[in-house]
C-alpha cells in the first residue's frame, strides 16, 4: 500500500508563486532579497493556515541561493527551525545562541525559524533581546506567531513585521480548483466554495477538509456530498425557507424546520444562516454590491432570481428578526419555540392586520384594470416624475383660477397624474384636473391635494378676514359668565387629595407627598393652607396654574382663592434621637429607668 500524503503537506507552497493570498508580503520580501535589503529580524504574524512557516522556509531557501546550486537543494544545513511550545526555556535559548555564533558551512546565511514564538517565556524573551538586536551577519531570525499580542513591545521593536491577512473563498477556491485538477478530480465549483467558506481563511484546513471530502465521495466531488460530509446546510434548504416565507406557509414552513432538526442541524445554526441568506439576497438588489456575494455563478443567478421576489423593506425587518433570533437563542429555555416563533413572524410581515396580503406593487389601479381596457402600462423614471410634477404645478392653478368664483373653499378632487397625459391637459387647458388615461407608475403615483386659496387682496379675502376677527370677539367669554356653584370642604379636601395622586402618577413623587401631608381647610369662602416652611410654598406656587384648573373644573367654582401661610413653629420639628424617646419614656413611668438597669439594657 502506497504511503498517503495529506494534501496540506503535498501541495505546500515551493516558490513564493505559489503562495496563496499573500501577494503584498511575498513581493515585498522578493524586493528585499534582491535589493540587498533584508532586515536580520523579520516577524510573520497571523491567523492559522495562511503561509506564515511556508513563506518562511521559501525565504531561507532563496537567500542562499547563487544559481550554481541544484534545483532540488533545500539548504538543510543552513536553516534550523524551533518549535517555541517546547523549547521555551532559557536555557534552550542559551544553546540556539552558542549555535548562532558558528557561521555557515555551505550558503551565505543561517536561518533561524522560531515557531509560535508567543509561548516563549518572559526570562526566555529577555535573554534572546541582545541577540536578536545585534546578530552575527550571517544570521537572521524569522519568527512565526498567530498571537502577537503576547509578545513583549521589545522583541517587537527588534523585528520587521509582517501581518498576513486570511486567503479569501475566492483565493481558496482557485486554488482548491487547480489541486483537484491535479489530483484528476471532478469537482462542482459550489462544492469547493462551501469547503473554501468552511475554511473560514485558512488555506491548510481548505486542503484538509478537501481530502475528508474526496475520502468520503471519491473522485467526483458534488454539492450534496460536501454538505453531506461537512454536515453545513445547503443554499437549497434556504431558497426553500425563504419561497415558503414569502408565500406566508407557515405549517409547511415548520415542517421544514422539523425534517433540518431532524437530519441533526442545530436550530442555531439554521438561524443564523437564514440572516445570512437574507443579507445575500439583499446583496443582489443593487448591481452595484453583487461582487459582495461570494458564490458560484450558478448559485448567484439563484439569488438574483429569488431577490426579484422579496421588497427590500421585507428583507430589511427579516433579517433583523433572524438576527434577535440569533442573539436570545444561547439565553432562551425553550430553543426550538424560539425559532419556530421567529419563523411565524417572517411569515406575518408580508400579512395585513385584517389578514389580508400586502401589496407590494407600486400601484394604485392593478395593471389587470389598464389590459381590460385596451392601454399599455408605461413605467416612469424618477426624472420623469419630477418633470411631470413640475408641469402639474404649472397647469393646476390656472385651472382652479376658472372655478374659484363659481365652487366654495374645498379641496380639489384627488387625482391620479402621469406623464403621457400631462401634454394634453397644457394644450387643451380644461377646467378639471383629473387625466382619463391612467398609467402604472413605477414606485408611487403622484398625489395632490390642494385647497382653494383667495388672494389677500381680494374683496372676497378682506370680507372673510372680517368675519373671521367678529368671530373671534364672539368666541370671548366673560368672567362674569362663569360658574360659582358652592362646595363643602370635604368636596373640596377630596379635590386636593385627587390632585396630589395625579402628580404621583405623573412621577411628581414630591409635590404628591406635599398634597397628601398638607390638607387645606375652608374658611369664609376661601382656601386657607398652611405649610411648615418657605421652600415649600415656593414649590406649591410653581404649580398653582395646573391646580386652579383642576380645582375649578372639579368644584365647577371659577371664583376659588387659595390663601398660603408659613408657620414658622410647625418647620422647627424634627425626628426625636433614641436618647430622646428613652427621656420622653422616663418622665412618664421613672420604673423604666429600673428596668433598664436591672438587665444591664442598651438605650
Amino acid at each position: 500500500m502506497e504511503h498517503f500524503i495529506v494534501s496540506a503537506r503535498k501541495y505546500r507552497p515551493q516558490t513564493f508563486k505559489d503562495v496563496v493570498g499573500q501577494q503584498a508580503i511575498t513581493n515585498t520580501l522578493l524586493n528585499a532579497i534582491e535589493n540587498n535589503h533584508l532586515a536580520q529580524a523579520l516577524l510573520f504574524t497571523g491567523p492559522r493556515g495562511v503561509g506564515k512557516t511556508s513563506c518562511a522556509r521559501i525565504l531561507a531557501k532563496t537567500i542562499n541561493q547563487d544559481g550554481n546550486e541544484h534545483p532540488d537543494e533545500d539548504f538543510a544545513f543552513n536553516i534550523f527551525e524551533l518549535d517555541a511550545a517546547s523549547n521555551n526555556s532559557v536555557d534552550d535559548i542559551r544553546n540556539l545562541i552558542d549555535q548562532v555564533r558558528i557561521p555557515p558551512q555551505v550558503g551565505k546565511y543561517k536561518v533561524y525559524i522560531i515557531d509560535e514564538v508567543h509561548m516563549l517565556s518572559q526570562a526566555a524573551f529577555n535573554a534572546f533581546l541582545k541577540t536578536l538586536e545585534e546578530p552575527p551577519k550571517h544570521a537572521i531570525f524569522i519568527l512565526a506567531t498567530t498571537e502577537k499580542h503576547k509578545i513583549i513591545p521589545t522583541i517587537l521593536s527588534r523585528c520587521q513585521i509582517f501581518d498576513f491577512k486570511r486567503i479569501t473563498v475566492t483565493d481558496a477556491k482557485n486554488h482548491l480548483m487547480q489541486v483537484a485538477a491535479q489530483e484528476g478530480i471532478t469537482a462542482d465549483e459550489d462544492a469547493l466554495q462551501i469547503i473554501a467558506q468552511k475554511a473560514d481563511g485558512a488555506m491548510r484546513d481548505a486542503l484538509s477538509i478537501f481530502d475528508r471530502v474526496v475520502s468520503f465521495s471519491g473522485k467526483n466531488l458534488t454539492r450534496q456530498a460536501v454538505t453531506e460530509n461537512l454536515n453545513v446546510l445547503d443554499y437549497e434548504t434556504y431558497f426553500k425557507s425563504t419561497d415558503l416565507i414569502l408565500e406566508n406557509n407557515i405549517p409547511q414552513l415548520l415542517i421544514e424546520f422539523n425534517e433540518i432538526l431532524a437530519q441533526g442541524f442545530d436550530g442555531h445554526h439554521y438561524i443564523s444562516g437564514l440572516a445570512s441568506h437574507f443579507r445575500d439576497i439583499l446583496v443582489c438588489k443593487n448591481p452595484g454590491t453583487i461582487n459582495l456575494l461570494e458564490v458560484g455563478e450558478q448559485t448567484k443567478a439563484k439569488y438574483m432570481e429569488q431577490s426579484q421576489k422579496a421588497s427590500h423593506d421585507f428583507l430589511i425587518k427579516g433579517i433583523e428578526l433572524a438576527n434577535d433570533c440569533d442573539l436570545k437563542y444561547k439565553t432562551s429555555r425553550n430553543q426550538r419555540l424560539l425559532v419556530e416563533l421567529c419563523l411565524m413572524q417572517l411569515a406575518s410581515i408580508l400579512i395585513t392586520p385584517d389578514g389580508e396580503k400586502k401589496n407590494d406593487q407600486p400601484y394604485i389601479i392593478p395593471p389587470s384594470y389598464f389590459k381590460e381596457k385596451g392601454i399599455k402600462a408605461v413605467k416612469i423614471s424618477p426624472e420623469a416624475k419630477e418633470k411631470a410634477i413640475q408641469k402639474i404645478e404649472e397647469v393646476l392653478p390656472e385651472v382652479s383660477g376658472q372655478k374659484i368664483q363659481e365652487e366654495k373653499k374645498e379641496p380639489i378632487e384627488t387625482t391620479l397624474i402621469n406623464t403621457s397625459a400631462v401634454d394634453q391637459e397644457i394644450a387643451s387647458k380644461s377646467t378639471t384636473a383629473s387625466i382619463e388615461a391612467p398609467v402604472a407608475i413605477e414606485q408611487k403615483p403622484i398625489v395632490i391635494n390642494r385647497e382653494r386659496k383667495t388672494s389677500g387682496l381680494s374683496l372676497k379675502s378682506i370680507k372673510k378676514k372680517k368675519e373671521h376677527e367678529e368671530k373671534k370677539e364672539d368666541n370671548i367669554v366673560d368672567p362674569k359668565n362663569l360658574p360659582t356653584e358652592e362646595f363643602t370642604e370635604s368636596e373640596m379636601q377630596s379635590a386636593w387629595i385627587e390632585y396630589g395622586k395625579i402628580q404621583d402618577k405623573k412621577g411628581e413623587l414630591i409635590l404628591g407627598s406635599m398634597f397628601a401631608m398638607n390638607i387645606p381647610v375652608l374658611k369664609e369662602d376661601k382656601i386657607h393652607l398652611e405649610l411648615p416652611n418657605q421652600s415649600m410654598k415656593v414649590d406649591l406656587e410653581s404649580a398653582l396654574p395646573g391646580l386652579f384648573q383642576f380645582i375649578y373644573k372639579k368644584l365647577n367654582n371659577y371664583s376659588v382663592e387659595l390663601v398660603i401661610t408659613v408657620n414658622e413653629e410647625a418647620s422647627k420639628k424634627y425626628a426625636f434621637t433614641p436618647q430622646d424617646k428613652y427621656e420622653k419614656l422616663k418622665e412618664k413611668n421613672p420604673l423604666i429607668d429600673k428596668l433598664r438597669s436591672s438587665f444591664d439594657l442598651d438605650i
